[in-house]
């Protein structure tokens, strides 16, 4: 299946002409996943990044005990698994399949050879990390300056988008894992929404019914 629409919209590639475009897509195969299988587990070794064309992953570290904090949320369009191609180094989290999911996965080589012939494109790779750094930056402000509820405000508006109506493409427990906190305080703030009338929620579906008052308890 052609995958250049795919990589044309992703940040490190956009500097690319047609041509090349054509020739990194020869290198590049498809992947189909089930929820539940994993892309790649921590410390795996990396040879590849990869590409959601449709579906979320999410990037999962987890404690001694085994609990889980959900780092990010991927989603079609994202780009992730590269940090490894510029530092060496194995796997930093789990890659776990949230729902039903296809991505591309391209060689580490086949981009490297990108940036040898064209170092100005490294440009694009420094835009991409400094994204990915003002977003944990901002999670970590989210930790010091928001409490639970804030937090689940926050969350549930970012899986939301634009829409009023939408269903979790997670369970409770990940849910839990992306905001930091226990499934019991999470689903305790999801009641008080509820209780408050900001939303209505019928199983893993959910309705904002006010908006501005779940944005305002987000900050």
């Amino acid at each position: 299946m052609p995958r250049i629409d795919e990589l044309r919209t992703v940040t490190l590639f956009k500097d690319l002409d047609e041509a090349s475009l054509l020739e990194l897509e020869a290198k590049t195969r498809s992947i189909e996943l089930r929820r539940g299988d994993f892309v790649f587990k921590e410390n795996d070794e990396s040879r590849e990044l990869f590409v959601v064309v449709h579906g979320r992953l999410a990037m999962v570290n987890r404690s001694f005990d085994g609990r889980e904090s959900v780092v990010a949320l991927m989603q079609p369009g994202d780009l992730f698994g590269e940090m490894p191609m510029f530092d060496g180094q194995n796997r930093s989290t789990d890659g776990r399949c949230l729902e039903p999911s296809e991505l591309v996965a391209i060689p580490y080589e086949a981009v490297m050879k990108i940036y040898s012939e064209r170092p100005a494109m490294l440009w694009r790779a420094v835009e991409l990390l400094t994204t990915r750094l003002r977003k944990a930056d901002s999670i970590l402000a989210d930790s010091v300056f928001l409490d639970v509820t804030g937090r689940t405000a926050k969350r549930l508006l970012e899986v939301a988008g634009d829409a009023n109506d939408f269903s979790l493409p997670v369970t409770q427990e990940e849910l839990a894992g992306m905001i930091g906190a226990s499934r019991e305080r999470v689903n305790k703030a999801i009641a008080s929404f509820v209780k408050l009338g900001w939303i209505e929620q019928r199983d893993r579906r959910y309705f904002i019914l006010n908006r501005d008052q779940l944005e305002l308890r987000s900050r």
